[in-house]
């Protein structure tokens, strides 16, 4: 006959005065952990306690109850409920629900043990989703952040990440896809395109989160980029482009989806200043996003002028004066008051109002010159204004009844409109071919550009360093006098003032480019205007700034670009300059990057320059990916490194007296490798791990 199983029976549960309950020294919880207590109070203050206590009745010496009952599991509950009664928000006699458990049976510190450890903790999936059903019930990202006492920029994390594709959010929740990359596939909101990208990974052994961003904004525009910037979110949104957000990295704003949308915009809004700037009565307007380096060159600038009136240089004179008698009252206080520092702040801004007003052009000469317009490193307008090409140095008969000058005409005496021309932006060369095997000569088109990149910042730091120039000059005329037929110099003393024959994208707005503009407008504003007059005003000048002006002049005089017909003395020559001013071409600001370097090289060559700027450890972590992918992360890794190619090094050691034959590469001497730093980890915002796993039910 078969014996009947014993019927399980439960623990009562009751209702106990809080006065009567006291902490027991047999919860095995001893380490502060999870949500606080505070925290826990004021989730038991919102929606009461939805866990009860486990309590066992307090026994005196001869085992008779005592009335009390301690709590050997709920310790934290029982503190917050405890909180609540000092902060008199819940009375001490207030009935708490309570399991009593039997001290016959098990010990009290293994139900503890049992309550803590065989809780399964929230799927993070399960949370995001919750979040997501009480946004569907109206309920906004700072009503959730409180309830659950997290931030709202966590609580949209969360919500990001419930809006992922149903069908990765099935892989997440089976463990086949990592919280990394599912963080990774929110950078677009197209389901489409994040289970298309999914596919094209899954027969790949790498699937690390930073391909799958890559792969998904592959084709956009950063929001970093100066058309975007020039358009800006807002237009573009509202003209139907979509912006992509990472909410769990640093995106610099996104990425503009749909570039052929973003440059439509960018033309039209160039378009449209450029019809604005003609309405001033130019002969022309070119507009483009960027135009190639030396754009200006062979044209005239007008002179421009814009006298202050009495009135203004009678303000402008007492301002000036004003700011230096606040800088000597104050030149030895160790802080400045807030009123005077406001105070010197305004003087600087309505001075500079002065300083930079705009220019003003002969009206005459306004119709046969012409502006450029295009966009800075920020995506701001940028006009040039006032430049005069060769064919159009005619005199224009002035009009003699308005006044006003003449409109240009044609033969049939037509008056002429102003000519607006857009033009599209120069692109990068070509990429290297696919090449795995040996290391080979850089490219003869790479090598131009970088050595242009080179003799730009070249220019710009003999133009800085008179007594440099001088020697150079110096040693030019004095091979022109005694080798007659040396070739041995990079200075072009005719004296031509070259642009380069193969133009480099962005060299605009290289740092050595604005500053050689910027040295060259100041020294054209202190020059005359009728070249008859210029010998009066250099005897005029004092040692100083004859040696400055001399330098510049030097300095753009500076010809170092690769040119594989004529190397030797030249680029020795180059090299021993480089090394006279010290030249550093990552503090010149040249970094690598995918368009400038990485992209247009070999993956031996990639491999080196990680190898070189970050160390063999760097170098093995991407030594597996496609030429693409290797020369994107290959950029990450030496951002900030320093790292330069060959053509862009400055040695501490003259070259051998006698030009060797061109060879390979050699292997680098150690005071030109970088410092071999571990790379830091990159700091993604992921979710905390306590937040992903914290019960939506208080504890």
């Amino acid at each position: 006959m078969t014996q009947a199983a014993q019927k399980i029976v439960l623990s009562p549960s009751r209702d106990i005065p809080f006065n009567k309950l006291v902490l027991s020294q047999s919860n095995v919880r001893r380490i502060k952990a999870g949500v606080s207590i505070e925290d826990l109070a004021e989730d038991i203050a919102r929606r009461t306690l939805l866990q009860s206590l486990n309590v066992r009745a307090v026994l005196d010496a001869e085992g008779r109850e005592t009335g009390m009952f301690e709590v050997p599991a709920g310790g934290r509950r029982y503190r917050a409920l405890e909180l609540l009664v000092k902060q008199k928000r819940l009375a001490r006699t207030a009935p708490v629900p309570c399991v009593v458990r039997d001290s016959s049976d098990v010990s009290a510190e293994e139900d503890s043990l049992a309550e803590n450890s065989q809780r399964e903790p929230l799927h993070p999936l399960d949370q995001f989703r919750t979040f997501q059903t009480l946004r569907e019930q109206g309920q906004g990202d700072e009503a959730i952040a409180a309830r659950f006492f997290v931030t709202p920029a966590v609580v949209r994390q969360r919500l990001k990440l419930a809006a992922v594709s149903e069908m990765l959010l099935a892989l997440y929740a089976e463990d086949e896809l990592t919280l990394d990359q599912l963080m990774a596939f929110t950078v677009t909101n197209d389901h489409a395109r994040q289970e298309q990208v999914w596919e094209a990974l899954a027969r790949s052994p790498y699937k690390e989160a930073y391909q799958i961003r890559r792969m998904l904004t592959e084709g956009a525009v950063r929001a970093s980029d100066k058309r975007a910037q020039f358009i800006g979110p807002e237009a573009y949104e509202a003209a139907g482009g979509v912006v992509s957000r990472d909410l769990f990295q640093a995106d610099d704003g996104g990425w503009f989806q749909d570039p052929a949308l973003l440059d439509r915009l960018v033309a039209e809004k160039l378009a449209a200043a450029a019809e604005t700037i003609a309405a001033e009565g130019w002969k022309w307007v070119s507009a483009d996003v960027a135009f190639e380096y030396g754009h200006t060159h062979g044209l005239r600038r007008l002179a421009s002028t814009n006298p202050l009136s009495d009135e203004e240089q009678a303000a402008y004179d007492a301002l000036a004066q004003e700011y230096a008698t606040l800088e000597e009252t104050y030149s030895e206080a160790d802080e400045l008051p807030d009123d005077v520092d406001q105070r010197l702040g305004e003087i600087e801004t309505a001075l500079d109002a002065f300083d930079n007003r705009p220019p003003v052009f002969d009206p005459d000469e306004i119709a046969r010159a012409g502006v450029f317009v295009s966009l800075d490193g920020s995506g701001d307008l940028k006009i040039e204004r006032g430049y005069l090409r060769p064919e159009d140095e005619v005199e224009i008969e002035p009009d003699t009844e308005g006044g006003a000058p003449a409109a240009t005409a044609d033969a049939d005496g037509d008056v002429q409109r102003t000519v607006i021309t857009l033009g599209g932006a120069a692109q990068p060369g070509p990429e290297a071919e696919e090449e795995d095997d040996a290391i080979k000569p850089l490219p003869e088109r790479l090598m131009t550009e970088l050595t242009a990149h080179r003799t730009l910042a070249l220019r710009e730091a003999v133009g800085s360093d008179p007594d440099t120039a001088y020697l150079a000059v110096l040693h030019a005329l004095a091979l022109k006098t005694f080798y007659r037929f040396s070739t041995a110099t990079c200075l072009e003393l005719e004296v031509k003032h070259s642009t380069f024959g193969h133009q480099v994208p962005d060299l605009n707005d290289t740092a050595s480019a604005k500053a050689i503009a910027a040295r060259h407008e100041a020294w054209a504003d202190q020059l005359p205007k009728d070249p008859g007059t210029l010998w009066q005003t250099l005897t005029g000048f004092d040692g100083d700034s004859r040696q400055a002006l001399f330098a510049h002049c030097v300095g753009l005089s500076v010809n170092a670009v690769h040119q594989s017909w004529n190397q030797g003395g030249r680029m020795n020559h180059a090299d021993a300059l480089a090394r006279a001013v010290n030249l550093d071409m990552a503090a010149a600001g040249w970094t690598p990057t995918v368009e400038t370097y990485l992209g247009r090289v070999t993956k031996s060559r990639i491999l080196e320059a990680v190898r070189e700027g970050k160390g063999e450890r760097e170098a093995q972590l991407i030594d597996h990916l496609k030429k693409g992918d290797m020369a994107k992360e290959a950029e990450r890794l030496l951002a900030g490194s320093g790292w330069l190619p060959e053509p862009l090094r400055t040695s501490d050691e003259p070259p051998p007296a006698e030009p060797a034959e061109p060879a390979e590469p050699e292997a680098l001497p150690a005071f030109l490798t970088a410092d071999e730093e571990d790379e830091a980890a990159s700091s993604d915002l992921e979710p905390d791990a306590d937040d992903d796993h914290q019960a939506i039910a208080a504890e």
